[in-house]
């Protein structure tokens, strides 16, 4: 169990994020066009799962944008966010934000990756959301990085999730 902040006040995860150099858990989430997807989809790239509570707050749409602006600079490299909004919802964000470079997943149909990431908030106002992190996979689905945002309203570092991306 991770304990976070919600605005100062603690908050707990379910557990803890994979840890580096451990095989990345497999999941099941569901794309804009209601098609699942595992991280076998995702098969011999590097990927950086960005993991937010919900594109309808100002921090998780920063991150999304950002990542966005920085997908394709880094070749073989998938950008994925992942929320529990409907993908409806992340469609609906995409197109008025204009985001194209970023594949938007959604707990949909399955809501196990927040437990086996270690990501469900279990406590407080956000609970049954997922928290705030970031996890990057390399091309063998070896987990290469992680951050556990401690502050649900602060935004992931970029710089460090990026140069893990890029190896």
């Amino acid at each position: 169990m991770a304990t976070i902040t919600l605005k100062g006040n603690p908050i707990h995860t379910v557990g803890e994020l994979p840890k580096p150099g451990t095989k990345a858990p497999d999941f099941r989430l569901t794309r804009g066009d209601l098609s699942d997807v595992s991280l076998s989809d995702f098969a011999g790239k590097r990927k950086l799962l960005n993991i937010v509570p919900s594109l309808d707050t100002g921090v998780c749409a920063a991150s999304a944008r950002r990542f966005n602006q920085e997908a394709g600079k880094v070749p073989g490299a998938v950008m994925l966010t992942v929320s529990r909004d409907l993908p409806f919802a992340q469609g609906r964000f995409c197109e008025a934000e204009g985001i194209s470079g970023v594949v938007m997943l959604s707990e949909l149909r399955q809501i196990a990756f927040g437990e086996t990431y270690g990501a469900r908030i279990v406590d407080g106002p956000l609970a049954g959301l997922l928290s705030r992190a970031v996890v990057v996979i390399d091309e063998r689905d070896q987990v290469v990085y992680v951050e556990q945002v401690p502050e649900i309203g602060q935004e992931p570092d970029y710089e460090k999730a990026l140069a893990a991306l890029r190896g």
